[in-house]
């Protein structure tokens, strides 16, 4: 057991070894990839930031329009009832 784990142990060490160097000479030799990675993450994080924004935005009309609507009523219900009270004097 102990030399089955230690086998591993060695098994993911170069494995990561291995991963570093083909990094690193991915990065040397294709700087371009690089540099387009990079600007395909800039551009996925400004299109979520506008998803963000625009999702937030919709929120806040909502519940713009819930607050407005709300007061509407409760203005008309105030109109209605001094109105009731005019008339009954």
């Amino acid at each position: 057991m102990a030399s089955m784990k230690k086998s591993l142990e060695e098994l993911k060490n170069t494995t990561q070894t291995a991963a570093k160097g083909m990094a690193g000479t991915t990065v040397k030799l294709f700087p371009h990839l690089l540099v387009q990675a990079a600007q395909e993450a800039v551009q996925q994080v400004a299109e979520s930031s506008k998803e963000t924004t625009r999702t937030a935005t919709e929120e806040a009309s909502k519940q713009t329009q819930t607050a407005i609507n709300s007061v509407a009523s409760k203005a008309q219900d105030s109109i209605k009832g001094f109105g009731q009270r005019l008339v009954q004097k």
